[in-house]
């Protein structure tokens, strides 16, 4: 019997705690200086904060916390006690954090912009972005800054990504819209996937309906674009794999070329044709990009006719691949 390895344990523990801090840090740097200057809401309750604190100055962090604890404490009445501790410590953790910047280290000025001026505010108002923290009133006299949309998006984008990517690589979530997915989930039965990019995409659009600009949902379902795609690269890592399957007949060619040429393992299953009944033998195998290209390069010279099959991986565990999940 495997008996558990108190240090390895506290080390991983140590680890995932301290990359729901660094997550968390990330992603108040990316809302509080980057996306809520610029007034998108790129999904999530932190998204529906900027909107109300654009709108009526009050806080993110007041904002968010009077959407999440409510959810929090839904989810667990529908749900049930879903919500682990490390979902706990990262909710506390990404609201301490933007308090922080919002509060007490940056405010709402934004980074990237192309001058910072006086302005006086109309909602015609279309090549100046009026600074958060400010009651949005027919001709006052706001602080405002000329906006580069576009490099910001990219870079609140980036820093999203790598954040929550951080944070879920600790085994935690971020709570937030995810909860209401998760209950619609429950009595829908639509696919968990849908329904988050339904419920952020409804929230985007909030900030057209807020501010009337059409450009602001857009930029900010960009940014939730490049935010999946960083957090798939934090999870997964840089190394992509690639199920395979070979129908051969020449198995022993294949499996020699396997373990002697690409050093990988793989399991041989035997088979038959449909047509005919001949025998035919299954190579499967997971490989890295760099194998893949390897094996459709040279499998024409070890077996001409041989039917290949590629399929992309998410997640691979045994073997060299690491131990399967405990839970």
């Amino acid at each position: 019997m495997k008996t558990f390895d108190i240090k390895t344990g506290w080390k991983k523990e140590v680890v995932a705690y301290a990359l729901i801090v660094v997550g968390s840090a990330l992603f108040a740097i990316a809302d509080v200086m980057f996306v809520n200057p610029y007034h998108m809401a790129p999904g999530g309750t932190f998204g529906l904060s900027n909107v109300f604190n654009a709108l009526h100055p009050w806080g993110i962090t007041y904002y968010n916390l009077c959407m999440e604890i409510p959810l929090l404490i839904i989810g667990f009445i529908i749900l049930g006690p879903r919500f682990g501790v490390k979902t706990i410590v990262s909710i506390i953790c990404m609201n301490l954090f933007t308090y922080l910047m919002e509060k007490h280290i940056w405010g709402y000025d934004p980074v990237i912009h192309e001058g910072i001026m006086q302005h006086i505010y109309s909602r015609e108002m279309t090549d100046l972005v009026a600074i958060p923290g400010q009651e949005l009133m027919e001709g006052a006299m706001l602080r405002c800054f000329v906006p580069d949309y576009v490099l910001n998006t990219l870079v609140s984008g980036v820093i999203y990504g790598v954040a929550i990517g951080l944070i879920f690589r600790s085994g935690a979530t971020s709570g937030g819209s995810d909860i209401i997915s998760m209950i619609l989930h429950k009595y829908t039965k639509i696919s968990l996937g849908t329904l988050v990019m339904i419920v952020d995409g409804l929230i985007t659009l909030t900030t057209f309906v807020a501010f009337g600009q059409i450009k602001l949902p857009i930029y900010s379902l960009v940014i939730i674009f490049i935010e999946g795609k960083l957090i798939d690269l934090v999870v997964d890592g840089m190394k992509g794999y690639k199920t395979v399957l070979i129908v051969t007949t020449n198995a022993e060619a294949v499996r020699a070329y396997l373990l002697e040429d690409l050093h990988q393992e793989g399991t041989l299953m035997e088979g038959h044709s449909l047509i005919r009944g001949a025998e035919k033998q299954v190579v499967y195998v997971a490989l890295n990009r760099a194998d893949m290209v390897k094996l459709k390069t040279n499998l024409h010279k070890i077996d001409p006719s041989a039917f290949l099959n590629i399929m992309e991986s998410t997640e691979l565990y045994g073997a060299k691949f690491g131990q399967l999940p405990k839970e």
